[in-house]
């Protein structure tokens, strides 16, 4: 696959993954009822399956905790913007490979929608999520999975990418 390509399809799964990841972020860090729904009733199955301790924690504390791990791998995922704006400015020389960072990052994004998309369909919570007669459609279920396997592609995508390019590199040396 063209190096090109590679990168406007790595920027595009970038830009999807980042728009979902950020703008959950206000409902996750502010309490927001849909989101203290989803995370109770989460919270609730794990204290009857699993621990009652864990679900108290998971309840309370779990939003906060998914949206930091949003949060830093979106800022992650950016990464190669701001390295490209120090080298454009020569304050730094060399930086990692935008190929590696979304190879990394893609997976990063891809355990935590794969962790979203398990409760949807392991807990109750659902694949539709019902909140005071309110339905997503599935809207959240279905941007999970598609960060999932997109993330995952990107992975894949780019070390590849970057496996060949380093061998051509080591072979031509």
């Amino acid at each position: 696959m063209k190096p090109r390509i590679i990168s406007i399809f790595s920027w595009v799964v970038v830009a999807w993954t980042c728009k979902v990841f950020l703008s959950s972020l206000p409902y996750k860090f502010s309490g927001h009822p849909d989101t203290q729904h989803i995370f109770s009733t989460i919270g609730a199955w794990m204290s009857s399956t699993l621990s009652n301790g864990l679900g108290i924690w998971f309840a309370e504390y779990a939003a906060y905790a998914v949206g930091s791990a949003e949060l830093l791998v979106s800022i992650f995922l950016l990464l190669p913007i701001v390295f490209f704006l120090l080298k454009e400015l020569n304050i730094i020389g060399n930086a990692p490979e935008r190929a590696l960072i979304h190879s990394i990052g893609g997976i990063l994004a891809a355990g935590i929608m794969t962790g979203a998309a398990f409760f949807h369909l392991a807990t109750p919570l659902g694949i539709v999520v019902l909140h005071n007669g309110q339905s997503d459609q599935g809207s959240l279920f279905y941007a999970a999975l598609s960060i999932a396997v997109l993330g995952i592609i990107m992975a894949l995508v780019n070390f590849t990418h970057l496996r060949s390019k380093h061998a051509n590199v080591n072979t031509t040396l």
